[in-house]
């Protein structure tokens, strides 16, 4: 290829064609005529020296060598517009934008909100979204655009992604206000063992695991519990123990918020569970961008408030 004679605005059509896998939706993204597309593709081809991509019925497939271009070339086209562009002072009174935040429905009760408040104070024009946290796939959703910050328990991460701790979150044991399983155990108190493990649990688990953190620390002491099931939302898992005589762990933060309007009454576990450290976690692409940054900014301030000694 001659990159001298080379024209980098080629680059925005392959982008826009790895997003679209079609040569009408692409030239929709990019204002752009389905032939003036097909024009580009060709010019593509000739100065790359690859076919890029090969027809499947209505689909554009990438070849391998377009395949190797797809998840960087975003990133480059960010670095060059960015090394192109001025920097502007950010102002969000008039700014527009969304920013999408993947987490537990934890956050819809806890973070969004006192978010939603202060954006409508704050920055009218942008918008909050906050998307499921898909387990074993978040951090690839922050390589794929799909999420700007995701909110999650600490864990080793790879290098192109950035790391701020927001709070720490003990657990407590939740019933249901007049659960004959707790006849007689003084809330706040620690739930004895035998009661404990003789309840049935239901459990926070999006991918339907049957155990948990908690299982871990009673496996440490020599006791088990009785899970009876597992349900993907907190909300499910607050919801069933209201109307059940389950129990079960959920964060403190959380359990003290909407005890009430569950009717839920709390206890400290018998057994010792070591606190989540939550942290927001976001792509290093996105360290400057100003939007990004100041949203980053307001969630993190407000999350910060649910950190007490524990």
């Amino acid at each position: 290829m001659n990159f001298a004679t080379f024209d980098l605005n080629l680059l925005k059509v392959l982008d826009a064609l790895f997003r679209e896998g079609s040569t009408t939706r692409a030239g929709a993204r990019l204002g752009l005529s389905q032939s003036a597309v097909s024009s580009a593709l060709t010019r593509l081809r000739h100065a790359l020296n690859d076919p890029l991509f090969v027809r499947h019925g209505n689909t554009l497939v990438a070849t391998e060598f377009a395949e190797g271009l797809r998840h960087t070339l975003p990133d480059q086209l960010e670095r060059l517009q960015a090394l192109l562009s001025p920097p502007k002072a950010f102002d969000p009174l008039q700014a527009e934008g969304t920013f999408k935040i993947s987490a537990a429905d934890f956050m819809a009760e806890m973070l969004m909100p006192q978010l939603g408040d202060l954006l409508l104070r704050q920055a009218p024009g942008l918008r909050a979204q906050l998307v499921d946290l898909v387990p074993y796939d978040y951090i690839e959703s922050l390589e794929r655009y799909e999420a700007d910050l995701a909110l999650i328990p600490d864990r080793d991460l790879p290098s192109w992604i950035s790391r701020e701790p927001l709070f720490r979150s003990s657990f407590v044991v939740v019933a249901r206000d007049g659960n004959p399983g707790i006849a007689g155990l003084t809330p706040g108190d620690i739930m004895p063992f035998d009661v404990f493990c003789g309840l049935h649990h239901v459990l926070f688990s999006p991918e339907g695991k049957l155990s948990s953190m908690g299982d871990d620390a009673l496996a440490r002491v020599g006791r088990s519990r009785r899970v009876a099931m597992t349900v993907p939302v907190f909300t499910g898992v607050c919801r069933v123990v209201s109307e059940s005589e389950l129990i079960a762990l959920l964060p403190r933060q959380l359990a003290e918020k909407v005890s009430k309007e569950y009717g839920l009454v709390l206890f400290q576990p018998p057994m010792r569970v070591d606190p989540a450290l939550i942290v927001g976690i976001w792509h290093k692409r996105a360290d400057r961008a100003p939007m990004a940054s100041w949203m980053r900014e307001q969630v993190f301030n407000l999350l910060r408030r649910l950190d007490a000694p524990i």
